[in-house]
């Protein structure tokens, strides 16, 4: 049997082909049809569900546990000061309460300082996957299930076909593989698809253990005297890809010159892994924060037109309220970790990038009966105040130290995402002219 043949039927190619899970294409298709606010955008889907109470609002255990303690634990992002007692949700120094020394906030000013905050958007779903599907659609899905595709168009479709941006310049960076996250970087509509997708890295699946065991040394193994750890390799995958029902994953790729540029990449990245040099959060004891650390590499390399990076640690809400309350933290370290990062060691890209950031739902207003460590009540995601959200904005052109809307004046929806990075990088007009987005959705420049 051929050697290419035999790969094929095996399923498999090389480490480095599949080490992503996979790679895109590059595209051409339409030049840009507007000016653009700014180079480079950094979407982060702050998501797993996060109750309005706990963020803008600054209620902290006042509203969810009845004790009438208040205060601000995402100090990076919102201004506000922090509670002075109850403190459950920083590091554990040796002989102190759990949780009592906050992280440090990274940056000297917030991002509400230095940007726009919406603190009263609605979201149309309280599902993750829905939620995820119209922070990157720009549509509401709300009917779409797990292991599908996206219906409409995503972000990265629009700007690849209508501004001919390279697929090495248009990163997803998901923080795991389950709940269908590596089904989100293209749509299976007609008019985009494929062909216009995102690169897509999992770092926490990758960068594992068992992703380093078997990908790491990113080799072409000879079919028939190294068909073991060609096997083994081929396991890990499919193991790795269990949680989305055995679904095959489509055999893309970027330009030649593009895989080699990723290839290489990765492996470099096992390598100072190994080291202990990989960039990364000054806290980083969840995956949310490691996903943080490779996506500022990954940027670095690159300098993405586009880059997409996906939270859930706070989804552990729904059973623990006090790590909820842990999660939001870290998320928010993260959030500054990648803006600070962004501003002092990519020089191509400070100054002339915008952050987004928006969850994709809330959480409900009255708890369930799941009590914590601490005797704190959790929360689930199904009511109306499940659609109470924010998104924040920071960057060139992005008016500073500026609020728009309040809970009695609710101003965004969070459709409006898709249209605003369309804005910032200078094709919105072909995205409005698409027809694609949900009634009602504007730039939330449109909206200040």
């Amino acid at each position: 049997m051929k050697r290419r043949s035999f790969l094929k039927k095996l399923g498999i190619s090389t480490a480095g082909a599949m080490v992503l899970p996979y790679i895109l294409p590059t595209g051409r298709l339409f030049a840009a049809t507007g000016s653009q606010l700014a180079q480079h955008v950094v979407y982060v889907m702050f998501a797993g569900g996060v109750r309005q109470q706990e963020s803008v609002l600054q209620r902290y255990v006042s509203d969810a546990q009845n004790f009438p303690v208040e205060g601000n634990i995402m100090l990076n992002m919102l201004n506000g000061a922090q509670p002075m007692i109850k403190q459950v949700y920083g590091t554990d120094p040796a002989g102190q309460p759990r949780g009592s020394a906050p992280i440090p906030q990274i940056l000297s000013n917030t991002l509400q300082t230095q940007g726009t905050l919406f603190p009263e958007v609605r979201a149309t779903t309280a599902g993750h996957f829905s939620g995820l599907n119209t922070l990157l659609t720009g549509n509401t899905g709300v009917t779409q299930g797990l292991r599908q595709k996206p219906v409409f168009p995503t972000v990265f479709e629009y700007l690849r076909r209508h501004t001919n941006t390279p697929a090495s310049k248009v990163w997803f960076i998901g923080n795991r593989i389950g709940n269908s996250i590596p089904l989100l970087n293209y749509s299976e509509h007609p008019q985009y698809g494929m062909q216009y997708g995102a690169n897509f890295l999992a770092p926490n699946v990758t960068f594992s253990p068992s992703g380093f065991t078997h990908l790491s040394n990113a080799k072409v193994y000879h079919p028939e005297e190294e068909l073991a750890p060609m096997l083994q390799m081929k396991y890990f995958l499919n193991n790795s890809y269990n949680s989305n029902g055995g679904i095959a994953l489509p055999e893309i790729g970027n330009s030649e010159q593009e895989k080699q540029d990723i290839r290489e990449f990765i492996r470099q990245l096992y390598q100072r892994q190994a080291a202990g040099q990989v960039v990364m959060p000054p806290i980083a004891d969840n995956g949310d924060l490691r996903n943080v650390g490779y996506a500022c590499e990954v940027m670095k390399r690159f300098k993405p037109a586009l880059t997409v990076v996906n939270m859930d640690a706070v989804d552990g809400c729904h059973s623990n309220f006090t790590g909820y309350l842990r999660s939001l933290h870290r998320a928010d370290h993260a959030v500054g970790f990648l803006w600070n990062y962004i501003q002092t060691q990519i020089p191509e890209m400070a100054n002339n990038t915008i952050i987004l950031i928006s969850p994709e739902h809330g959480r409900n207003l009255q708890p369930n009966p799941i009590q914590d460590e601490n005797d704190w009540y959790a929360y689930d995601h199904s009511d109306q105040n499940s659609l109470r959200v924010f998104s924040l904005m920071a960057g060139p052109n992005v008016p500073a130290n500026l609020s728009v809307g309040s809970a009695t004046n609710p101003r965004g929806l969070l459709t409006d995402n898709v249209l605003t990075i369309a804005e910032i990088l200078g094709f919105k007009a072909d995205v409005q002219a698409s027809g694609l987005l949900a009634g009602g959705s504007q730039s939330l420049f449109d909206r200040i």
